[in-house]
C-alpha cells in the first residue's frame, strides 16, 4: 500500500520535473515512462492520450483565456466613487476591491478640497491651488456657485449672490433666464458647467487613488433641492462624464453612515434620532428611524426611513464669516479714517484676503475666548492687526443664532412628533462647532448632552459611497434598507366638462396628490383618466407649500412643473370602437434621485372574447403542464391567479413601490380607481378621476356601483367573487379578457426651468473635454520639460563623480557634457515655445548618449553582490552533492544520472564564472563588459533548479520496505508495513461483497515492492489515506517487544 501511495506520488511530480529538465535527463530515474517493455506500451497508450486530449486543452485555454479577459476588463470598471458636494468644499470617497470606504487624499494629501475653481484664458486651477488663487485673481475666481443652480436671474438668491461676491459679473442667459459668470468677453460659463469641471477634477482625485478609471458616482446634494435644482446636478455630472447611480441627500448619507456603523445597536424596537447639519450654506435637521424589518428577500434587514426634515437655506457658517468679514473691514477704515483713504470694501482683493481671514478667525474664536486678526499688507502695503473676541463674534451673529431652533420645530412638525420621542440629537457639519451655536441649540431640544459621536465632516462622504457599493453589480454588501421621504408634494390637476343639470355644462377643476408629503420614495404610481375620449391636457404642479415661509417661497421658484398635453386619445378610441375603455392610464416614476417623470400614457381597452371549448381545453392543459414543471398548481384558482399576473405587469409600478401598506392603500385608490382588490372598501370616486377618499361626487352613483360589482380592472378577483362550483367554472372558461394597450402621444412643457437641449448640452460636454484635453496636455508638456531638465543637471553632476569617471574616457566626458549644455541652452532660449514631442525628443537624444556609461557603472555596483550570491550557491550545492552520495544504497532515492547531472552543472558554472571574470578583469574599464548581472542570474536560476528538484523529490520520498527476517523465530511487523504484510483483512470496495476472493499474500521469498509491482498503479482517494494513517495510530499504541526496539 506504501509503496503504491510513493509510485503515485512520483508519478504526480513527473509533469513538474518534466517541465522543469530536458527530456532526455528523465531516463533511467523512477517513475519514468521509460524501460521495460510493459512501460514501453504504457507510453504508447499516454502518447496516444495525449494526442486525443490536446485539441481539448487547447480549447479549455482558449475559454479560461477568454473568460480572463472578461475578468481584467470587469476589473476596470470595478471602482465606484461617492462625492459629498458641500458649499465649500468637497469629500471624495470611493470603493474598489480591497478597499473597502476610503477617503481619497487631493494632491495636497488632504482629505476635503475647497469648491472653488480659477478660470483664465490658458489654465484652470482646482481646489487649494484656486484657493490660493482667489487672492491675486477674485473675478477669476469662482466659490459657492451651487447656490445659483436651477435658479433664474430673478431669484432673490441670485441678488444675494451678488451681494455677498461683487466682483463676480453675471449676466442673463436670453433662452433659459438663468445666469451665466462672465470671466472675460470671451469665457462665460453657467453654473452647471462650473459644476462639471468640479466633479471631473473629482473623478480625476479618485481616479489617481483608486488607479484605475471610474464612471459610477452617487453624489449627495441638500433634501431642501427641488426638481429644478436636481435636474441641473444630473446635467452637471453628465457634462462631467459621470453615471450618477443616485443623487442622494447628505441628511439621508450621513444617516446611513451613522446606522451601517452601528448596525449592532439596531433592533426591532424603533429608534428615532436627530441629526442636525449646520454646514458652510444651509442647516438640516433630520428626524430618523432606525428598527430592524422583514425583507422579501434577506428576512430581518435594518431600516432607516426619514419621518421629518427642517432646513433653513441661508443659515450657516458662511454668512457668520461675511459679519466677521464685514466688521474686519469697518476696523481697517477707523484705522485709515484720517489718510483720506479708500474704503477697503471697493477693493476685491483686499475683501477676498479679508474673507480668509474671517473664517480663520471664526475656527480661532471657536475654543478661545479672543484673537488677534492680522493681515500684512492688506492694502497699499498697510498692514492690518485688530483684536476681535469670542463676546463681539456672538453679538455680531446674534440674529443668525436665534434661527438655530428653527429646523429643529420644522422637523418635529413634519414628523409629527414631540422631544420627548427623541433619543438622541448628534451634530453634523463644520458650522456646528461654534460654541453658541450648541449652546443655543441644547436649550432648544432639552436634552442632558448633544452627540458628538459621529464624523461631521465625511460621514455624508462614506454612506453615500456604501449606497454606490449597494447599487454597483459589481461589489455586494449587507442590505440597509434606505427609505427617503418626499419634502416637497406633487399634485396632478386637470379639467374636465360636467353636466349638472340637463344641457347646463361647465368645467370642474380637480386635483389629485400624487406623491405627499413625507412619503418614501423611490415609488411610482398610476393615474387613471376615465372620462376623456378626446386629447386633453393635464398638469404637473407641488403640492400645498404652506410650511415654506414667503422668503423660502420667493427663493423657491416657480411652483408649475410640467404641463402635459396627450395626442392621440380620440385616434384610440376610433381605432377599437368594439372594446371597453379602461381609461388613459399615465405612469409616475419618482426615482432614486428624486427626480419626477412621466415614463408614458396609454390608453387601455378590454373585451370578451368568446373560445371554442377544444381550444380551451388544449390550452388549459398545456398550461398546466408548463406550470407543474415549474412547481406550480393545476387548479383552475392558480390559472386564474396566472392570467392576473400577466394583467397586472403594467399596473405594477403602483402596488410594486417601496411604499407602507398605508401608502399602497391609498395609492391604490387614488390611481387605480375601479380596482377591487383591496382590504378597504371601494372608492365612491367616479371611474375617472382617482379621487380622494373623502370626496363623493354626485352624478352617476348608478355607474359607480355597476363598475364596483364588475371584475377588477387587473383581473383580479376577491375572495366572495371568486367562483367556487365546477359548474361555475365551465360557464366562464368559454369567455376571456382581452386587453389592448395604445401608446399616446405626450408632448411635455416644462414651467419651472427649461432643461438645456441637447445641442447646447451636446456644446457644453465638449466644451469642457477641451478644456481638460488642454489641461492634460499642459501638464504633460510641463512634465516633460521638468524630466529634461533634471536629466540635464543629474548627468552634469554624475560626470564629476568617481566612479562615473573610472569607467569612462576624458573625450566621453567631454562630448556629453559639450550635448548637455546645448541642450540646457535650448531649453532656456527656445523651450517656452517648445512642443511636448520636441522635448521628450531632445530626452531621448541625451538618454542614448549617455546609455552606455550607465549601464558600465550600473554593471559595477551590481557584480559584488550578484557574485557573492553565486559563490554560496555553488558551495551548498556541492555539500548538497557530497551528502547524497554518502547515502547507503539501500537508502538511496537519488538516481546516478540526476547526482551525474547535478554534478556537471556545478562544474560548468565554476568553469564560466571563472573563465568570464578572467576575461573582464583583462578588459579596460572603459570598454562594454563581458561579465554581466543578467548572465550571473540566469546561471544562478538554471542551479538552484536542479538542487531545488532533487529537495524536492527528498522531501516527498518514502524509505524503501525492509525484507523479511531470515532467522525462524516470529517477528512482529514494522509499524510501516503495509495491510498486505500484516495479513490484516482487506476490507472490500462499495458494492462487493464479503465472499470476493481478496488479494493473496506475496509469497515468501518475494519483497513488498515486487508484489506492489505485479499490481495495477493506483493513485489512492482520501479514504485509503485515513485508512491507513489509522492503522498506523493502532501500530503505535500496540506495546513493543524487547527485539523490536
Amino acid at each position: 500500500m506504501s509503496v503504491r501511495r510513493v509510485r503515485g506520488r512520483l508519478v504526480r511530480e513527473t509533469p513538474r520535473r518534466v517541465q522543469d529538465r530536458p527530456p532526455a535527463r528523465a531516463r533511467g530515474r523512477p517513475g519514468s515512462v521509460s524501460g521495460s517493455g510493459s512501460r514501453g506500451l504504457g507510453q504508447g497508450t499516454m502518447a496516444a492520450t495525449v494526442r486525443r486530449q490536446r485539441p481539448r486543452r487547447i480549447a479549455y485555454w482558449a475559454l479560461m483565456a477568454t473568460l480572463l479577459a472578461d475578468l481584467l476588463a470587469l476589473s476596470d470598471a470595478l471602482a465606484v466613487m461617492s462625492v459629498d458636494l458641500g458649499s465649500e468644499s468637497m469629500k471624495v470617497a470611493i470603493v474598489k476591491p480591497g478597499v473597502p470606504m476610503e477617503i481619497v487624499l487631493n494632491k495636497e494629501s488632504r482629505r476635503k478640497t475647497p469648491v472653488t475653481v480659477t478660470l483664465k484664458e490658458n489654465e484652470r486651477f482646482f481646489g487649494d491651488s484656486a484657493a490660493g488663487m482667489a487672492i491675486k485673481n477674485p473675478k477669476a475666481t469662482l466659490r459657492y456657485f451651487q447656490h445659483l443652480l436651477g435658479k433664474q436671474a430673478d431669484n432673490p438668491h441670485v441678488a444675494l449672490y451678488r451681494a455677498r461676491f461683487p466682483e463676480h459679473e453675471l449676466n442673463v442667459d436670453p433662452q433659459r433666464q438663468t445666469v451665466r459668470f462672465q470671466i472675460s468677453p470671451q469665457l462665460q460659463f453657467s453654473p452647471e458647467e462650473v459644476l462639471g469641471m468640479v466633479l471631473n477634477y473629482s473623478r480625476s482625485l479618485a481616479e489617481d487613488f483608486a488607479e484605475q478609471p471610474i464612471k459610477d458616482a452617487v453624489i449627495t446634494v441638500p433634501a431642501f433641492f427641488n426638481q429644478a435644482e436636481r435636474r441641473a446636478v444630473l446635467q452637471a455630472a453628465r457634462m462631467a462624464g459621470l453615471k450618477v447611480l443616485q443623487l442622494i441627500n447628505d441628511n439621508t448619507a450621513t444617516a446611513l453612515s451613522y446606522g451601517v456603523f452601528r448596525r449592532k445597536d439596531i433592533n426591532t424596537t424603533a429608534q428615532n434620532i436627530m441629526f442636525y447639519d449646520m454646514g458652510s450654506g444651509s442647516t438640516v435637521c433630520t428626524i430618523v428611524t432606525y428598527q430592524t424589518v422583514k425583507t422579501k428577500d434577506a428576512g430581518m434587514q435594518p431600516q432607516l426611513q426619514i419621518r421629518g426634515v427642517g432646513f433653513d437655506r441661508t443659515l450657516g457658517g458662511l454668512e457668520m464669516e461675511l459679519r466677521l468679514r464685514e466688521h474686519l473691514a469697518g476696523l481697517f477704515n477707523e484705522q485709515r479714517k484720517g489718510q483720506r483713504a479708500k474704503d477697503v470694501r471697493e477693493n476685491p482683493r483686499a475683501m477676498a484676503k479679508l474673507l480668509r481671514e474671517a473664517n480663520r478667525l471664526k475656527t480661532v474664536l471657536s475654543a478661545n475666548a479672543d484673537h488677534m486678526a492680522q493681515i500684512e499688507g492688506l492694502m497699499d502695503d498697510v498692514d492690518f492687526k485688530a483684536k476681535v473676541t469670542r463676546a463681539e463674534f456672538e453679538e455680531l451673529c446674534a440674529d443668525l443664532f436665534e434661527r438655530v431652533p428653527g429646523p429643529v420645530q420644522h422637523a418635529l412638525q413634519s414628523a409629527e412628533m414631540s422631544l420627548d420621542e427623541i433619543e438622541q440629537v448628534i451634530l453634523v457639519g463644520g458650522a456646528t462647532r461654534v460654541p453658541k451655536v450648541q449652546e443655543v441649540l441644547l436649550k432648544a431640544v432639552r436634552k442632558e448632552e448633544l452627540g458628538k459621536n459621529i464624523n461631521a465632516d465625511e460621514a455624508a462622504a462614506m454612506g453615500a459611497v456604501y449606497q454606490a457599493a449597494a447599487l454597483s453589480k459589481a461589489f455586494k454588501v449587507k442590505p440597509f434598507v434606505v427609505r427617503d421621504a418626499v419634502v416637497y408634494p406633487i399634485l396632478v390637476e386637470f379639467t374636465r366638462e360636467v353636466e349638472e343639470e340637463p344641457g347646463v355644462h361647465s368645467m370642474k377643476h380637480n386635483k389629485r396628490v400624487l406623491f405627499s408629503r413625507m412619503g418614501p420614495y423611490p415609488q411610482r404610481k398610476v393615474i387613471t383618466f376615465n372620462r376623456y375620449s378626446h386629447d386633453f391636457n393635464f398638469h404637473i404642479n407641488y403640492g400645498d407649500l404652506g410650511f415654506l415661509g414667503p422668503e423660502d417661497l420667493r427663493v423657491f421658484g416657480s411652483q408649475n412643473l410640467t404641463t402635459v398635453k396627450l395626442k392621440g386619445v380620440g385616434d384610440s378610441f376610433k381605432k377599437y370602437p368594439d372594446y371597453e375603455s379602461k381609461g388613459i392610464k399615465a405612469h409616475f416614476n419618482l426615482d432614486e434621485s428624486g427626480v419626477l417623470s412621466l415614463d408614458r400614457v396609454e390608453s387601455v381597452f378590454e373585451t370578451l372574447v368568446e373560445d371554442s371549448p377544444e381550444e380551451e381545453s388544449t390550452l388549459t392543459k398545456l398550461g398546466n403542464t408548463i406550470s407543474s414543471l415549474f412547481g406550480g398548481s393545476t387548479t383552475p384558482d392558480s390559472k386564474e391567479n396566472a392570467t392576473d399576473a400577466v394583467q397586472e405587469e403594467e399596473e405594477s409600478p403602483a402596488e410594486g413601490s417601496k411604499d407602507e401598506p398605508g401608502e399602497q392603500a391609498e395609492l391604490k385608490e387614488e390611481a387605480e380607481a375601479p380596482a377591487e382588490d383591496t382590504s378597504q372598501p371601494p372608492p365612491t370616486e367616479p371611474k375617472g378621476d382617482a379621487a380622494p377618499e373623502g370626496e363623493k361626487p354626485p352624478e352617476k352613483d348608478g355607474e359607480d356601483k355597476a363598475e364596483d360589482q364588475k371584475p377588477s380592472e387587473k383581473g383580479e378577483a376577491g375572495p366572495e367573487g371568486a367562483p367556487t362550483a365546477p359548474e361555475e367554472e365551465k360557464k366562464q372558461k368559454p369567455a376571456r379578457k382581452q386587453k389592448l394597450v395604445e401608446e399616446i402621444g405626450v408632448e411635455l412643457v416644462v414651467l419651472d426651468l427649461p432643461d438645456l437641449l441637447e445641442e447646447e448640452l451636446a456644446r457644453s460636454v465638449q466644451r469642457l473635454e477641451d478644456l481638460t484635453f488642454r489641461d492634460l496636455e499642459k501638464q504633460e508638456r510641463e512634465k516633460a520639460a521638468n524630466s529634461l531638465e533634471a536629466f540635464i543637471f543629474e548627468t552634469q553632476d554624475k560626470l564629476y563623480q568617481p566612479e562615473y569617471q573610472e569607467v569612462s574616457t576624458e573625450e566621453q566626458r567631454e562630448e556629453i557634457s559639450q550635448k548637455l549644455s546645448t541642450v540646457s541652452a535650448w531649453l532656456e532660449d527656445e523651450g517656452f515655445e517648445a512642443t511636448t514631442a520636441m522635448l521628450k525628443e531632445k530626452l531621448a537624444e541625451l538618454k542614448k548618449l549617455c546609455q552606455g556609461l550607465f549601464f558600465r557603472v550600473e554593471e559595477r555596483k551590481k557584480w559584488p553582490e550578484r557574485l557573492s550570491a553565486l559563490d554560496n550557491l555553488l558551495n551548498h550545492s556541492s555539500m548538497f552533492l557530497k551528502g547524497a552520495r554518502l547515502i547507503p544504497e539501500m537508502d538511496q532515492i537519488f538516481t546516478e544520472v540526476e547526482m551525474t547531472t547535478l554534478e556537471k552543472v556545478i562544474n560548468e558554472t565554476w568553469a564560466w564564472k571563472n573563465t568570464t571574470t578572467a576575461e573582464q578583469a583583462k578588459l579596460p574599464a572603459t570598454e562594454k563588459p563581458v561579465l554581466l548581472s543578467k548572465d550571473i542570474e540566469a546561471k544562478m536560476m538554471a542551479l538552484d533548479r536542479e538542487v531545488q528538484y532533487l529537495l524536492n523529490k527528498a522531501k516527498f520520498a518514502k524509505p524503501r520496505p525492509r525484507p523479511k527476517d531470515k532467522n525462524g523465530t516470529k517477528t512482529e511487523p514494522p509499524l510501516n508495513a503495509s495491510a498486505s504484510e500484516q495479513g490484516e483483512k482487506v476490507i472490500p470496495p462499495a458494492g462487493q461483497t464479503e465472499e470476493a476472493k481478496p488479494i493473496s499474500e506475496p509469497k515468501k521469498g518475494e519483497t513488498g515492492s515486487e508484489a506492489a509491482d505485479k499490481e495495477p498503479l493506483e493513485l489512492e482517494g482520501p479514504g485509503a489515506a485515513e485508512s491507513e494513517q489509522k492503522e498506523q495510530l493502532e501500530g503505535q499504541k500496540r506495546p513493543l517487544k524487547n527485539d523490536e526496539l
